[in-house]
């Protein structure tokens, strides 16, 4: 797979990225863009219920024109990128939306999920580390990250003998 193209590098700075406002939307885009930005934050649901690490949910609709929304997160090994990979792509399904293309799989060191408006990657630790999407878009606005989900009472429930 070949590295995206981006829009904006970084300055250089090691700072964390800062939250930016947007900029203003007609009525019809910003409409979309909730829509997507709803669609960014399921697929983010999913990997976190696959322990996903390094979960980023970056706005690109100002900057860019294929998608609104980039959602970066990392498996610990090539098992973990593809089943977090294939989770993502099971509840988006379930949910209406399925990913007009995927790539990576089997390899699992980088896979990518295309929702149209929504492109989900799923790095390996070096993967994620050599393509530095988040360096790449630093100047994009960040979404804040949904809750990981508590454990239900049989998840935390330990037997005493």
């Amino acid at each position: 797979m070949s590295q995206p193209s981006a829009h904006k590098k970084s300055s250089g700075s090691s700072e964390p990225p800062e939250t930016v406002d947007p900029e203003p939307m007609d009525p019809e885009t910003a409409a979309r863009v909730a829509q997507s930005r709803d669609l960014a934050l399921l697929a983010a649901r999913a990997g976190l219920d696959k322990k996903c690490l390094g979960l980023e949910i970056i706005q690109i609709a100002a900057q860019a024109d294929y998608a609104d929304f980039l959602v970066l997160m990392v498996g610990t090994s090539d098992r973990h990128v593809g089943s977090i990979a294939r989770s993502v792509d099971e509840e988006l399904s379930k949910a209406g939306h399925p990913p007009s293309t995927v790539e990576g799989l089997p390899r699992a060191d980088w896979v990518l999920l295309d929702f149209f408006d929504v492109v989900v990657h799923v790095f390996s630790e070096s993967a994620r580390d050599l393509y530095d999407l988040s360096g790449l878009w630093m100047d994009a606005s960040r979404i804040p990250l949904p809750a990981r989900s508590a454990p239900t009472d049989a998840q935390s429930a330990t037997v005493d003998r």
